[in-house]
C-alpha cells in the first residue's frame, strides 16, 4: 500500500463514492481516470467510503464475496473474487424501496448465505473450519448496485465500491451446513413468475465454504477478521439479473428453502 499517497487517494475516491451512494448516481470509473490504481489501493478507498457509512451510523454486520462464478466473471468482465462489507442498512425485511435504500442500478443474485456462531482470521482457514464455524446457512438475495457509470467495473473499480454491495434479503429457512453437500445444493430463480436461472453450489469457486475460507484468508492480509454473528454472502450460484420496481424474484434453494426478493 502506497502510505500517504495512497490514503490521499482513498480519500478523494472514497468522498466520490460515498456521495454518489447518498445521491444515486454513478461516476466514470476510477481505474479509466488513474491507472496506476492498485488492489490495495481500492481496498484502502473501500475502507474510507466504509469509515463514511460508519460515520452515517450505520454497522457491520457481516461480509460479502462477490464475482466468485464463471457466469458473473463473464458478465462483469471481472475474472477474480472481490470482498465488501455488509451493515445493517443493506439488510432489507420486506419489500425492497428502490429510492429508499438508494439503488441506483441494482441487479438481484441468489445466494446461499453463511451465519457464524465463531470467528475465523486467516491465513491458513480452510474450508472445513468454515463449516466448523458456520451455526446455519439459508438462502439469501444479494441485491448488487454499483456507483460506477454503466456497470463498466474491473476488479479496482468493484473492490473500491465496497465490492458492488447494495442490498440483501434473507429467507427464514436455516439449515446446518453440515447436513448438506454444499456444492450439490440446487437453486432454481423465477422472476415475475417464470423460471429464470438455476445452478448449483459448486458454482462458486467449487464450493461455498471454500468462497468463505478464500474471503478469511484475504481479509486476514489486511488485519480484517470474520466474526461471530456475521452474515457472509459466499456468492452467485447464477447470472445476475436485471431489477426495477414492480419485479419479483423467487428463489428455491433445495432442501433448505426459499427466499422472496419484491422491488416497489
Amino acid at each position: 500500500m502506497r502510505s500517504a499517497f495512497s490514503m490521499s487517494i482513498a480519500e478523494r475516491h472514497g468522498a466520490e463514492l460515498y456521495a454518489a451512494l447518498r445521491e444515486r448516481r454513478t461516476v466514470p470509473p476510477l481505474i479509466a481516470r488513474d491507472p496506476s490504481l492498485t488492489v490495495d489501493d481500492a481496498y484502502a478507498i473501500s475502507l474510507d467510503f466504509l469509515a463514511r457509512c460508519m460515520g452515517d451510523g450505520e454497522k457491520v454486520i457481516g461480509k460479502k464475496i462477490g464475482v466468485t462464478s464463471k457466469a458473473v466473471q463473464d458478465m462483469l468482465g471481472v475474472h477474480q473474487p472481490d470482498f465488501g462489507f455488509l451493515t445493517d442498512r443493506m439488510l432489507i425485511e420486506g419489500d425492497i424501496d428502490i429510492a429508499a435504500t438508494g439503488l441506483i442500478q441494482p441487479r438481484a443474485e441468489a445466494e446461499i448465505a453463511f451465519i457464524l456462531r465463531k470467528g475465523l482470521k486467516g491465513p491458513g482457514v480452510t474450508a472445513a473450519e468454515v463449516i466448523d464455524a458456520t451455526e446455519s446457512i439459508a438462502p439469501c438475495f444479494e441485491i448488487v448496485d454499483s456507483r460506477i457509470d454503466d456497470w463498466k467495473i474491473g476488479i479496482v473499480d468493484t473492490v473500491a465500491d465496497n465490492a458492488s454491495c447494495g442490498v440483501f434479503v434473507l429467507g427464514e429457512a436455516r439449515a446446518d451446513p453440515r447436513a448438506h453437500d454444499l456444492p450439490a445444493l440446487h437453486v432454481r430463480v423465477t422472476k415475475n413468475g417464470a423460471p429464470l436461472s438455476e445452478g448449483y453450489g459448486s458454482a462458486v469457486q467449487g464450493n461455498p465454504a471454500e468462497a468463505v475460507a478464500w474471503l478469511a484468508n484475504t481479509l486476514g492480509q489486511y488485519g480484517v477478521s470474520l466474526n461471530a454473528g456475521d452474515v457472509i454472502l459466499s456468492g452467485s450460484l447464477v447470472p445476475l439479473a436485471p431489477a426495477v420496481a414492480g419485479d419479483r424474484f423467487e428463489m428455491t434453494l433445495e432442501g433448505v428453502g426459499m427466499c422472496t426478493a419484491t422491488f416497489v
